[in-house]
């Protein structure tokens, strides 16, 4: 039994071994360089007609004079002068870094400055793509493939090879015309299996069927177009492949009205109400927008009511999340808690939604005592927050709190999505300290290992981090709508297209479900900790190689020895599965696997019960041979319905099974603060 540790600060002081941050804008202390001499106060030949204003003027000579810390503060005084057009407040140089150091003189920063301000006006255009990004990789595409002669002959035969099938497929029809024949025309291209936009009867009438057919043909020209030309790099390959795909499902057919059959079939029953109907629902959209309000029907699933209903107690919260302890409803309890790490990218309650779907709920009827994590929505005030103040005053503050709460028990640990890959580290950094607290480790979603993670990674390349970082640089965070526009680019065609048919052109509004209501109460992220998340993780992977470092040592997942549950999800296009699947290439202890079906929020939201619901799961034991994904899908057992009921029985078997009295919430260091959601679940 590890050593009791103190209970947790409850406040938002920067934890041990933790620097306090500062203002925004300056060098931390610990990276300041002690002079060897006094700063010599540099001339300037600008004349004092100089047409620079000013505020400015002077700004720029005070970084001049000034050290390192007065000289950053100085260019956040030319921002708030010269850049008022930006944000509404002052915007903070950002946080300090070894190349840094150096106090820039008056030239260099106002250059920096007119650099970093105008790619944020151009990110806000381009709702944060990197026009430079995407010309690096349409240049690349295009030079091979005009030195490509033979692919180009390769695609010219497959051009005309597809016009000769789709015109002895019009061929066909006009014969099963003239002979008044019904049966259907064999198609000479099928959709892909998720494509659903022509599954409707219409789209078997002439001439849609046509229509259909010809966009069809040209989608799969375009995409072996994109692929398979020798030298481009495969990075520069996937975002040409992705913009080309974004075109096409913009060009579809079925966006258009007059090449749309179910619309024109709509429009001639109700006599145009379903237009009349389409332009009310755009004209509302538009002024939620405008508003800043939610989509219609959000108002029904409000947190704390039908949602998030869970009854508990706030027992600590600090400048980043406030920790949910929830009441016990069984007369015993297992002896040892679970404590659940949400993403800080999403609300914590799409794991606590209707009572129904709530897996806090299920698991607090099945016996166990759980925590639960709520993040704060992060504004421009926590804008210099890292992923190592979310690593300790999150994960590591709440195990802290928990362990007070519940002395002398083993936890464990479950998290979701990005609470999971930070969870990850926790672990993996307290296992370098041996610190034995963790009963096991369960991964929903999560990735460890970023180099095969989805299409995100066409995001995350130098150039489009350092122009995303000039926009949040300008405003402190990602925004909401700026986040949300990325994660619908992947599935564009469902996402955007296929919803403005139905809410503009069909006039239907999908009915708002709980999930739904969820997904539009979207969080903002700090500028510093996206920053490094991109980088560390997806640019550098420095988890998985080994340098990714807490408190200033690194720390590797392959240290914990606790076991692991990791789910991964069949059409997950946030974190694919088979990236998921890479933790077994990094933990030397138990795995256990899960793949189940749905998406990245469905796919884990699967109550018992839900229909049409089933997974795989297999056990590897730590160190043996490695499996890879193909193969464990044929060896894994097959099983329907729900994974939670696996999860909990899983927990059992890896806890003590004691059975003891249900705890009070809360402690006498730490009481219970305010009832169960909180407060920042709230937060807009």
């Amino acid at each position: 039994m590890s050593p009791p540790r103190k209970p947790a600060l409850r406040s938002a002081l920067p934890s041990k071994g933790q620097e306090p941050l500062g203002r925004p804008g300056e060098f931390p202390k610990s990276q300041i360089p002690a002079p060897s001499r006094k700063p010599r106060k540099l001339r300037t030949t600008a004349p004092a007609t100089a047409t620079t204003p000013l505020p400015v003027k002077q700004a720029v000579n005070k970084a001049a004079e000034s050290p390192p810390v007065a000289a950053a503060n100085a260019v956040a005084d030319v921002q708030a002068g010269a850049l008022g057009a930006i944000a509404p407040t002052s915007i903070p140089l950002p946080p300090a870094d070894a190349q840094a150091l150096t106090p820039p003189d008056h030239e260099q920063a106002m250059r920096e400055l007119i650099d970093r301000a105008l790619h944020a006006l151009t990110a806000k255009a381009t709702l944060g793509l990197s026009p430079a990004a995407l010309g690096l990789a349409f240049a690349d595409w295009g030079m091979h493939m005009a030195a490509s002669p033979g692919k180009q002959a390769s695609l010219a035969a497959q051009a005309l090879e597809m016009q000769g099938r789709w015109l002895r497929y019009a061929a066909e029809l006009g014969t099963h015309a003239l002979r008044a024949d019904r049966t259907p025309c064999p198609d000479c291209v099928a959709p892909t299996p998720n494509d659903r936009r022509f599954s409707a009867a219409q789209w078997q009438q002439f001439p849609f069927n046509l229509l259909a057919q010809r966009f069809l043909l040209r989608e799969q020209l375009v995409d072996a177009t994109a692929h398979g030309v020798r030298g481009v790099s495969p990075h520069h390959e996937q975002v040409v492949a992705f913009m080309a795909r974004q075109w096409m499902d913009m060009l579809s057919p079925s966006n258009f009205f007059w090449t749309n059959p179910e619309v024109l079939e709509r429009t001639l029953s109700s006599g145009g109400a379903n237009l009349a109907q389409g332009l009310r629902n755009w004209l509302d959209d538009a002024q939620r927008m405008l508003d800043k309000r939610p989509p219609a029907g959000v108002e029904q699933f409000r947190p704390g009511h039908e949602l998030a209903a869970t009854p508990g107690k706030v027992v600590l919260r600090n400048r980043l999340m406030e920790l949910i302890q929830y009441s016990p409803t069984t007369p015993t309890v297992l002896a040892e808690p679970v404590l659940i790490v949400p993403a800080w990218i999403m609300k914590y309650y799409i794991l606590d939604l209707s009572p129904h779907n709530s897996l806090v709920k299920f698991l607090v009827d099945q016996g166990h005592t759980v925590f639960m994590l709520s993040w704060k929505n992060p504004g421009a005030d926590e804008r210099d927050l890292g992923m190592d103040d979310y690593l300790h005053l999150g994960p590591f503050a709440a195990l802290d709190a928990v362990t007070s709460i519940l002395p002398g028990r083993k936890v464990h640990a479950a998290g979701y999505c990005l609470g999971g890959t930070l969870l990850s580290i926790a672990a993996a950094a307290l296992a370098r300290r041996g610190d034995e607290r963790l009963a096991s480790v369960s991964l929903f979603a999560a990735q460890t290992d970023f180099t095969e993670a989805g299409e995100l990674t066409l995001f995350t390349d130098e150039s489009q981090i350092s122009f995303l970082e000039d926009l949040m640089w300008s405003q402190g965070y990602l925004d909401t709508t700026q986040m949300a526009g990325t994660f619908q680019m992947l599935r564009s065609s469902d996402l955007i297209w296929s919803r403005l048919m139905r809410d503009y052109l069909m006039g239907e509004r999908a009915p708002m479900n709980d999930l739904m209501a969820w997904n539009a109460d979207a969080t903002r992220m700090p500028y510093r900790m996206h920053s490094e998340y991109l980088r560390k993780l997806y640019l550098r992977n420095a988890l998985a190689e080994g340098h990714y470092a807490v408190d200033g040592r690194p720390v590797a997942v392959e240290n914990v020895t606790a076991p692991w549950f990791v789910v991964g999800t069949e059409t997950d296009h946030v974190a694919p599965w088979k990236s998921v699947y890479k933790i077994h290439l990094l933990a030397d202890s138990e795995v256990t696997f899960v793949l189940t079906s749905g998406g990245h929020n469905a796919g884990i939201v699967s109550e018992p019960g839900h229909p049409r619901r089933h997974y795989r799961w297999a056990l590897h034991p730590g160190g043996r041979p490695y499996i890879d994904p193909a193969h464990w899908v044929q060896i894994a057992q097959a099983e329907e319905g729900s994974w939670w009921p696996r999860w909990e029985q899983w927990l059992v078997a890896k806890g003590s099974a004691q059975q003891v009295a249900p705890p009070a919430c809360g402690s006498v260091d730490y009481p219970p603060l305010a009832e169960a959601p909180g407060e920042y679940v709230l937060q807009r």
